[in-house]
């Protein structure tokens, strides 16, 4: 029995060597991978700004249009005020 424990007791630092290594390296390599989580989260990804500028293009699109339905329809109850649009378009720089 004594024989058992006295082995078991020197195999036990090769047997967890491995895991206190990994151990031993995360917790070395944790302020890097932190470091470079913040700076994703500070920056825009080229996907997420394609993103938004696709949904500003689509809302200023939509404005542009309920602004030309409305002049069209002034434009129908009097044709004597009719004139070309001239009002919001999405494609001008705000």
């Amino acid at each position: 029995m004594r024989k058992f424990v006295i082995s078991a007791a020197a195999a036990l630092p090769l047997l967890t060597g491995g895991c206190l290594a990994k151990t031993a390296f995360d917790v070395v390599t944790l302020p890097v991978k932190a470091a470079g989580q913040a700076a994703d989260w500070a920056t825009t990804s080229q996907d997420e700004a394609d993103r938004n500028y696709g949904r500003k293009m689509r809302k200023q699109e939509a404005r542009e249009g309920r602004e030309r339905k409305r002049q069209a329809d002034e434009c129908r109850k009097e044709r004597d005020a009719c004139r070309t649009y001239d009002g919001y378009r999405a494609s001008d720089p705000d």
